[in-house]
Order: structure tokens, then C-alpha cells, then sequence
């Protein structure tokens, strides 16, 4: 089972927090709602307004036993962390839920937090400083419960399949890839850099005591030389693990990683820098969707275009059939655009292998019972080419690159060329 990605991961990480883990005796209680006389302590204090009182209260009366209602994690959510506050009320907020989420994890019933809230906080051009805090804090309550639910094989009742099911909800996966070409090109985060300043400005002794797993850069030299490109890899990171789980919620992860990767092409293909359309493909959590994404791909880029299904026979085709169909915004050399392409295929090629022998096309919960079976990947017929087959078509792909580039070939060229072959041989050895 330790093969299962998705069954033994964290998708953020709780923050190491003294003194919560609960015993095998509090475990065995159920949880109740804090008292309610210690309850009207806390609405007295947010009524007033008095949000250091409000989070004092309830660190102090979250426990193993007593749980926050629904309404005062929504509150801590909306009112608190995506406020116009800075600083430690929002490091204090920010602990606060994550203490309430590994105590007591977020199910359907209880998640504070909406897809409504999300898009409009995601689409918001002005927005507010904890924003990023609450990314995070969304992705941790779907990820805490997708596996909760795996365990018990009900992901149907999981909050993924009501938010991110690409068989009930597909138009929230849309946004949720569009938000990801945002991040991954830049827009719509140009108000990042003035935030980010900020708030390091706003909490300069805090930041000194914090670790490096917290949130925040580790020191404000890292925030004065790219806080657009920090704040945009940490939501390209949650961003892609969304896109994992919404391949994997569905009883169809052949089928929804199809879906997601149609809605994804016309985005990679207009992406203008390399640089970027690296950067969505290498952090892209779920092996099948990259697999499907590089797939269209090559087969746009094909001189003639093949009915093979995806597999080893049909990425030996894209060798000896693509070409560079890419956009570029700067005057790239021809040669680069070609060493592009290889790195691609590389990436493929190891993608697809993962994709066998991980068994990642079935449900989750036939994928169980095969790592548990122990059973053998199954291959297609097009799976089986020989090394005389990989020989002759790196063989071909070298003279069309000795008609394309002339000789010699650039180094980057032949290394990723040698890295190919090898890769072959090893997959089908």
C-alpha cells in the first residue's frame, strides 16, 4: 500500500502542534460541541469584535472531546483569516483551524467553507492577505477527508466528490485549471508583491521566531527578491493537488483525467515560455493527467496523426513523427525547440510507465485490492516493441535532425537524445 500515493500523504502538512495528538481513550469518545455556556463566551467576543478573545477562547476550549460548531469555524474563516487583517492574527487564526482540523476533520456536513467563498476569493483581483492561508487550509480539508473516505471506501460522500467531481461538478474543475494557468503565467497575481511586503513589513518579529515550514518565506530578503514566484509555486502546488484528487475521486480515472487534460490543451498550447509550461507539467501531481495532457500533445504535433492507443508502440511513433507546434514568445533557436520536445517524450515515456505498473487507470479502490493482490500490470499488445524498433526510430529521428539542424548536433540535443533511448530500454526490458 505504500505504492498508493493517495492513501499514506498529507497533501500540506499539519503543522507540528505540542500537545494534539490524541490517546487511544479520547480517540474511542465521540467529540461534542463545546459547552454552551463557554460557547456565549465566544459569541460575546465576536460580536464585540474582540478577535484576539475570540481566538484565546476557543484554543483554549478546542479539545479532544469538544468541537467549535460549524458557524465559528465559518466565522474564523470568512470574518478572521479573510479579512483585511495582518500579521499574527492571521498566523494565530490560521493554527487555530488547522488545530480544529486535525482534532476533528472536516467532513461534508461540517467544512466551513464553500465553493462560492473559494472561486470568489481565487478570482478576486484585490485579494486579501491571508488568502493564500486559506488555499492552503481548503486543500488540507479535502485531503484529510479524501483519505478518510478511501479507508472507508465511500469516497462518494467525500466533500472532493461534491466540489471536485468531474461527473457531478465539472465546471468547478474548469476554474480550478484556469486558476492554475493563472498562477503558472502570472496573471491576475501582479498584487502579490505589494501584499507579500506587507505583511513581512507588518510582522517582522513574528517571522524570526517562525519555522521554515511556515507559510510565510523565511526571511525578507526572500520576499524582496520574488514574492510573485513564491506565492505562485505554493498555489501551483495545491492547485495541482486539487487536479490529482478530482482524477481520482470518480469511479473513472481514465475518464476524468480525459475530461481534464481536453480543458488543459488549449492552455498549454498557448502558454508562451518554456520556463512555464515546464513548470505546470513537472508539478503536476497525477501521472495519468500528464500522461493524457502530453499525449494530445504530441498527437497534434504529428505530421499524420495515429489510431494507436496510448503505449509504448505509440510513443515510439511520436519519435519519428512530431514536430514543433509550440508557441514561443522570444526568438528560441530551432534546436531548443526540438530539445523541448525530447524532454517530453522522456517524460512521458516515465509517466506512462508509472501509469502501468501503479495500476493508476483503475478506481482507487480496485487499485487496493490489486497492490494488495499483488497483481502484474496489464500491458496492450502495442506494449511489446523490441530494441531493434527503439534503435531504428531514435535512428530516424536523427536524420530528420540532420536535415532540420545540420551537424553537429548540439550537446543538450544528443544527451537527451542518449537519456530517450536508455529510457526505452530500461521500460521494456
Amino acid at each position: 500500500l505504500n505504492k498508493l500515493h493517495y492513501f499514506r500523504r498529507s497533501g500540506v502538512q499539519h503543522l507540528f502542534l505540542q500537545g494534539v495528538a490524541p490517546n487511544r481513550e479520547a480517540q474511542q469518545q465521540k467529540p461534542k460541541l463545546i459547552p454552551s455556556g463557554k460557547l456565549s463566551m465566544v459569541r460575546t467576543t465576536m460580536e464585540e469584535n474582540f478577535l484576539e478573545g475570540t481566538l484565546d477562547f476557543l484554543s483554549e476550549f478546542v479539545s479532544h472531546q469538544h468541537c467549535p460548531p460549524k458557524e465559528i469555524i465559518s466565522h474564523l474563516i470568512r470574518q478572521i483569516l479573510l479579512n483585511s487583517h495582518q500579521g499574527e492574527i492571521l498566523k494565530d487564526t490560521y493554527m487555530l483551524l488547522m488545530k480544529i482540523q486535525m482534532l476533528h476533520p472536516a467532513n461534508a456536513a461540517t467544512v466551513g467553507w464553500d465553493w462560492t467563498l473559494l472561486k470568489y476569493i481565487m478570482e478576486d483581483q484585490e485579494k486579501p492577505p491571508g488568502w493564500l492561508l486559506f488555499l492552503q487550509y481548503v486543500v488540507q480539508t479535502l485531503e484529510d477527508d479524501f483519505q478518510q473516505n478511501l479507508r472507508l471506501r465511500m469516497l462518494q460522500k467525500s466533500i472532493a466528490k461534491k466540489v471536485l467531481s468531474c461527473d457531478m461538478c465539472f465546471s468547478n474543475v474548469k476554474e480550478v485549471v484556469e486558476w492554475l494557468v493563472a498562477a503558472v503565467t502570472g496573471v491576475g497575481f501582479s498584487q502579490l508583491q505589494e501584499q507579500q511586503q506587507e505583511i513581512t513589513s507588518s510582522s517582522a518579529e513574528a517571522r524570526a521566531e517562525r519555522s521554515s515550514s511556515a507559510p510565510w518565506p523565511a526571511s525578507n530578503d526572500q520576499a524582496e527578491v520574488a514574492p510573485p514566484a513564491f506565492f505562485a509555486q505554493k498555489v501551483m502546488l495545491l492547485l495541482q493537488r486539487m487536479l490529482s484528487i478530482a482524477v481520482e475521486v470518480d469511479k473513472s480515472p481514465n475518464c476524468s483525467s480525459c475530461k481534464i487534460a481536453d480543458v488543459i490543451f488549449p492552455f498549454i498550447l498557448n502558454i508562451p515560455l518554456r520556463s512555464q509550461r515546464e513548470a505546470f507539467l513537472n508539478t503536476m501531481e497525477s501521472q495519468l493527467l500528464r500522461c493524457k495532457l502530453l499525449e494530445l500533445l504530441f498527437q497534434h504535433s504529428c505530421d499524420v496523426p495515429t489510431t494507436l492507443p496510448l503505449s509504448l508502440a505509440k510513443i515510439l511513433y511520436f519519435v519519428s513523427h512530431s514536430s514543433v507546434l509550440l508557441q514561443y514568445q522570444d526568438e528560441t533557436e530551432t534546436w531548443q525547440r526540438w530539445d523541448e520536445m525530447l524532454q517530453y517524450l522522456s517524460l512521458l515515456l516515465m509517466s506512462y510507465q508509472n501509469v502501468i505498473l501503479e495500476h493508476l487507470r483503475s478506481s482507487l479502490n480496485d487499485r487496493i485490492d490489486l497492490i494488495i493482490q499483488k497483481a502484474k500490470p496489464k500491458l496492450q499488445d502495442s506494449d511489446d516493441i523490441s530494441y531493434l524498433d527503439i534503435q531504428l526510430k531514435i535512428e530516424d529521428f536523427i536524420s530528420r535532425m540532420e536535415q532540420v539542424l545540420g551537424q553537429p548536433f548540439p550537446l543538450q540535443i544528443m544527451e537527451k537524445l542518449c537519456m530517450l533511448r536508455e529510457l526505452f530500454f530500461i521500460v521494456t526490458a
